[in-house]
């Protein structure tokens, strides 16, 4: 008797959103320089299936002071990429990442000249 193996149809796309590995790069680049900054101090990464969200705190026990959020289906529209603050407004919304983590980098370099 043989066995055969069918699998199982995945509708409506993939099962959940994920990270390049140009973009968690970048990402955690920011991350290791605002945390040798002394700013940030922790990090969450969720995947789901509409969204990939990477949230970075000042500290583990409160709201995420930013959220860089990954939803491709937006890629047609105001893009794919968004920056969010601790209320959950949306600060800045691109096609390309680089551009997106702009504000970050900027407060960035006023905590290096501090």
């Amino acid at each position: 008797m043989s066995a055969t193996v069918t699998p199982f149809p995945l509708r409506g796309g993939p099962a959940q959103v994920g990270f390049e590995r140009a973009e968690l790069t970048r990402i955690l680049d920011l991350y290791g320089r605002m945390v040798a900054a002394g700013h940030w101090k922790d990090y969450a990464i969720q995947l789901d299936r509409d969204a990939a969200v990477f949230a970075a705190f000042r500290r583990a026990a409160e709201r995420p002071e930013f959220r860089i959020e990954k939803r491709p289906a937006l890629r047609n529209r105001q893009g794919m990429w968004a920056l969010v603050n601790e209320s959950g407004a949306v600060l800045k919304r691109g096609h390309d990442l680089a551009p997106v983590l702009a504000p970050v980098e900027r407060r960035l370099m006023k905590l290096v000249e501090d």
